[in-house]
């Protein structure tokens, strides 16, 4: 029989990725959407069926982490096999702004689809999108058995998401796991993370149409990877035997400072001349290096990454100068839009 999945967060980075890569392995793919004056699900048109026609096998549905009742009436609905919880407040410097709504979203809304599982009675596998962000002060190298110290409240939140996945799996023998995922990034990343900032901004000052890029802390260290290879990860998580948490990391760490230099270095610029400092782009308490050990991982699961931050630079910026070629003069002369956090 068909498998059936469900994705909360499905048009984001991650969602569009796992749902590319469960259509491809015959799955039946239901996603959660928020309801929007516009439409935001551009990352999923290019694998878009109309629900009308026969040969559809993706399925979008209105809803919120903050609706528990929905959760309840959509699970019940689909009855799905597998449940892939990624929609929360991802940003970590905007959580220093807005706390209360992360910790609604990132934190509490994973109870509420657990929850949700138990009231209906059903028995999916579960996978809970944790984040490198729980180690926060904690040094390097970061694996299944380091210690948490989170440093932001999209950290706190997903510290309460992840210890309520795994009481969820040891009270009602639920099979759910935790994915502790380092930086992963891809020419998806939404354009306020530093990643897809920089790389953005590569394309269009090599364009002549940006000046400057305006960043705070150049000297943090990150463990980036490549989103689809992360997302083939989640699903290996639900393959397994049994429930567990795995860290997916490269083991390679970079600066912000050494991605910048792979970036700008790419298309031959020189990033010390267009990049300005900013102090609105610090956050109140910093996590200073994240580098992950994904021996468990590699060794229970089979799953090995290929593509480190220097590679996945220029993946970006390749991206978008194609991207900004194909826009056209329309996008190229339209205002840059400065995110106010980065």
């Amino acid at each position: 029989m068909t498998k059936r999945a469900f994705i909360t967060g499905i048009t984001g980075q991650d969602g569009s990725y796992l749902a590319e890569l469960l259509l491809l392995k015959g799955y039946e793919v239901h996603g959660l959407v928020r309801r929007a004056s516009t439409f935001n699900t551009h990352r999923l048109d290019h694998i878009y069926v109309d629900a009308h026609e026969p040969s559809a096998r993706l399925f979008l549905h209105y809803g919120d982490l903050s609706d528990g009742a929905r959760l309840v009436t959509l699970i019940d609905q689909i009855k799905p096999d597998e449940i892939y919880n990624l929609a929360a407040q991802s940003h970590v410097r905007v959580s220093f702004d807005e706390p209360e709504h992360t910790a609604d979203t990132t934190g509490t809304g994973t109870v509420r689809i657990l929850e949700a599982v138990r009231e209906a009675g059903i028995h999916p596998k579960f996978y809970q999108a944790s984040s490198s962000e729980l180690y926060g002060a904690t040094p390097p190298p970061q694996s299944e058995t380091t210690p948490f110290y989170p440093r932001s409240p999209y950290a706190a939140a997903k510290l309460y998401s992840f210890w309520i996945t795994k009481n969820y799996r040891e009270a009602y023998g639920i099979f759910a796991t935790n994915g502790i995922l380092f930086n992963h990034e891809s020419p998806r990343r939404g354009e306020t993370f530093v990643t897809r900032k920089i790389t953005r901004a590569v394309a269009r000052i090599k364009a002549g149409v940006q000046n400057d890029l305006y960043l705070g802390n150049l000297d943090s260290v990150r463990d980036w990877g490549y989103a689809p290879e992360y997302v083939e990860g989640m699903w290996r998580m639900l393959q397994a035997e049994e429930p567990d948490d795995f860290v997916l990391a490269t083991g390679v760490g970079y600066t912000i400072r050494e991605f910048l230099e792979a970036s700008f270095g790419h298309v031959d610029l020189d990033w010390q001349e267009f990049v300005k400092f900013d102090e609105r782009y610090l956050r109140p308490t910093e996590v200073d290096a994240l580098i992950g050990d994904s021996t468990k991982a590699q060794s229970t699961l089979g799953w090995v990454p290929t593509v480190d931050g220097a590679a996945l630079a220029k993946i970006m910026v390749d991206a978008d100068v194609k991207e900004l070629e194909h826009q056209g003069a329309a996008w190229i002369d339209a205002p840059a839009l400065e995110s106010w956090k980065a």
